[in-house]
């Protein structure tokens, strides 16, 4: 007797086809939900410190990485014809610590001694001069930026987190009742995973929520595509699930890692050599060790596991791409990284790896626009990147297989059209709803559950639920692009850009390849593909999108000052509707003379 029929009996199966009705409009208002929240959401506003300028002018800075100038795009405005558009930034370190560095041929004096290129530090009082415009530096502390919030409530009441995680494991038991239900082969191995997947997550939500945490739509946005992936894993290779939770843990066990890690960039800087040379050994060793599969040789077996060093690859290249403001206007920082990225790439195509490659390129273009704000330098790359896409098809043949059979599958539908014409009927059989977890039959084709795991999404749960998928990381890009301009520091604001970035190419070729509207490239679903390698990798990447969240006590991978830690106390000093939410009303002075509270500069 299977589990359904010993729990609810003859009403089982009915119950199993009424819950593939009830599964992707769970699984809509789950990511709205998170869209929402994200997107409606003000954020902390943050000022460490002014310049106090003539005529009782105060000048704002709102970031740990200010940039100074003339231009009304930078962070702190000196408009004065001796001042070049962009001078000078500003730089606070996790300590407290200001340092100044001169960005153009204007000069920059600290107390009257001139800039050198080192830097120079900044302390409270000090009289900072761009070109002929002598300001003073205030350094504010604690109490007087606290001094300087003022919370407003905004319309309507908090998207509450913990109704969306419980609607996630209502998303979750559904899955697991078609699973027990459709699928012979899945049974108690199947349900454990299940449950600990629920489990593991209610624990990393009651204990942030318990040390004051409110944002999770991130993390909720992965758990749903995880649940999926995990699903699909049960329809495919459920003999696999015990391995898939076991990869599952170490994912959140490294998402954790890498959100502590980053919160102290002066360390991040310390070892980003480190995670150059790491990345070209990878990459190296798997040119040398891999064995080639499906014209790639991008998997190095390991005893029983078989590993993709590559995706690895992806969260040390974004790691050691990133970089502070004070390394942005520096050109051998930029040359260096050309380099570091035409060598990744290079050897990808070595390899063969043509869509990870491209995925690599595509970064790359977001990071070096980002770091050098120059089209220029974006368009050699491109121009570059056709001469060796034309160089690979040449020497890859199967590459240039797979581009002559695009448009054309229908045509050969039992050779290099197998997997496309395969995956498009089934997604088409599953209409709306889907056919079930695990009552599809796609998953009898190779790498249906990676390559291809977005029909069988579409086949087993339905279109509605597979654009959900789709959603999920184009509400994490949304997120990213609204948090840019409120980032503490340039390197979460690229990290982060560069991540999503590189989600999207994925998802794009995932699943417009699949599907025939671009060449198939053999790429992963950003978390839902089974897969240890791109599991991990995904929930790293992850973190870079938490440091980007400047909304009030949402992220633990930005370090935050003791006053809005969500400690005791917090909601005495601001309190609110008793929704949690708190919101600032622009009070800042913005150069209209107004001050903080007992201003030390007058």
């Amino acid at each position: 007797m299977d589990i359904v029929t010993l729990i609810f009996g003859k009403a089982g199966p009915l119950l199993a086809d009424i819950s593939r009705y009830i599964l992707p409009l769970v699984a809509l208002v789950i990511v709205a939900r998170c869209v929402r929240s994200m997107l409606r959401e003000r954020y902390e506003p943050e000022t460490w410190a002014y310049l106090y300028m003539t005529g009782n002018v105060m000048v704002p800075l709102r970031h740990w990485e200010c940039i100074l100038g003339r231009a009304r795009s930078v962070d702190g405005q000196v408009d004065d014809p001796s001042v070049e558009k962009m001078h000078a930034c500003l730089i606070r370190n996790a300590t407290g610590d200001w340092t100044v560095y001169n960005l153009g041929k204007g000069e920059t004096y600290v107390n009257g001694e001139p800039v050198q290129a080192g830097g120079a530090l900044v302390r409270d009082a000090d009289v900072l001069t761009l070109g002929q415009v002598s300001t003073r530096f205030v350094d504010l502390t604690e109490e007087e930026r606290a001094s300087l919030l003022k919370y407003r409530h905004a319309p309507g009441r908090r998207v509450r987190p913990g109704v969306t995680m419980l609607l996630l494991t209502v998303f979750q038991i559904l899955l697991l009742l078609q699973q027990l239900t459709y699928n012979p082969d899945a049974g108690l191995g199947v349900a454990m995973g299940f449950g600990i997947l629920a489990t593991v997550q209610w624990s990393y939500f009651i204990v942030l929520r318990a040390s004051g945490q409110t944002g999770f739509e991130p993390e909720i946005l992965a758990l749903f595509l995880s649940t999926v992936g995990m699903s699909v894993c049960a329809s495919k290779t459920p003999d696999d699930m015990f391995k898939q939770i076991i990869l599952f843990l170490a994912a959140i066990g490294l998402f954790v890692f890498m959100c502590l890690w980053i919160r102290d960039l002066r360390r991040v800087q310390r070892v980003r050599f480190y995670a150059f040379a790491a990345a070209i050994g990878l990459l190296a060793v798997t040119l040398v060790l891999a064995s080639e599969r499906y014209g790639a040789k991008s998997w190095i077996q390991v005893g029983s596991l078989t590993i993709q060093p590559s995706e690895f690859v992806k969260v040390l290249y974004i790691y050691a791409g990133a970089a502070t403001l004070d390394r942005l206007f520096v050109n051998r920082n930029l040359i260096f990284y050309i380099g570091f990225s035409a060598a990744c790439v290079g050897l990808l195509a070595l390899m063969g790896d043509f869509g990870t490659a491209l995925v690599f390129f595509v970064t790359f273009l977001v990071i070096s626009y980002m770091r050098s704000g120059s089209f220029a330098t974006v368009f050699l790359a491109v121009a570059g990147a056709v001469l060796g896409v034309m160089l690979v098809l040449t020497v890859k043949p199967y590459i240039m297989d797979r581009f002559a059979t695009w448009g054309h599958v229908w045509e050969d539908v039992y050779d290099n059209g197998y997997q496309q014409v395969r995956s498009m009927s089934a997604a088409a059989s599953g209409g709306l709803f889907g056919q079930g977890a695990g009552n599809g039959w796609l998953i009898d084709i190779v790498a249906a559950e990676t390559d291809m795991v977005f029909g069988v999404i579409c086949e087993e749960m339905g279109l509605v639920t597979g654009l959900c998928c789709v959603g999920s990381l184009l509400a994490l890009a949304g997120f990213v692009v609204k948090n840019a301009s409120s980032g503490r520091s340039s390197y979460f604001v690229i990290a982060a850009s560069a991540t999503v970035s590189m989600m999207m190419v994925q998802v794009m070729l995932n699943v417009f390849g699949a599907m025939d509207i671009l060449p198939f490239t053999g790429v992963t679903f950003p978390f839902a593909s089974v897969g240890g390698s791109s599991l991990l990798a995904c929930w790293m990447m992850l973190a870079f999108i938490k440091g980007c969240d400047m909304r009030a006590n949402a992220s633990f991978a930005v370090k935050r000052p003791e006053k809005f830690s969500g400690g005791a106390g917090v909601d005495d000093a601001y309190p609110d509707d008793g929704d949690g939410e708190y919101y600032d009303d622009g009070y800042y002075g913005g150069g209209d003379g107004d001050y903080p509270q007992g201003g030390r500069a007058s």
